[in-house]
């Protein structure tokens, strides 16, 4: 059983699914890498009703190009989570001045919208991740 949508709608559409476990095999890294890079706000893994983590292969392929930042362009985690939190959500989701002024993303720094919004893990996991500032 899926805790979100965006899981069972792949699964209908065919799309493979991979554990963490897969995941980390398949890219290269370890498991504990691949929770940090959610911890540090560069991933939203997929969830099923167990908390327990999935990953498509548009996961796969972030996952990559993060490894690949780091390791070519030598920009560190916290260096690429400040460049995902220049994304301007707002106007990407044409808020009004009134919505950006409340708004918490725009009066602070650092870190993108999906980590700041306060989302629980269930929401985060399927509004966020097809949300255009995420993708």
């Amino acid at each position: 059983m899926y805790a979100n949508t965006t899981a069972a709608m792949m699964q209908k559409t065919g799309q493979r699914l991979y554990t963490i476990g897969e995941a980390a095999d398949l890219i290269g890294v370890s498991v504990p890498t691949i929770r940090m890079y959610e911890r540090e706000g560069l991933i939203i893994p997929i969830r099923k009703a167990s908390r327990h983590r999935l990953f498509g292969e548009e996961d796969l392929e972030r996952i990559r190009s993060i490894r690949r930042t780091i390791s070519t362009e030598r920009v560190s985690i916290a260096g690429i989570r400040r460049l995902m939190s220049l994304v301007p959500c707002w106007k990407m989701n044409n808020c009004s001045e009134e919505e950006k002024a409340t708004c918490p993303r725009c009066t602070s720094n650092g870190s993108p919208c999906w980590m700041i919004t306060g989302k629980t893990w269930q929401f985060k996991s399927d509004e966020c991740r097809t949300c255009g500032v995420y993708k």
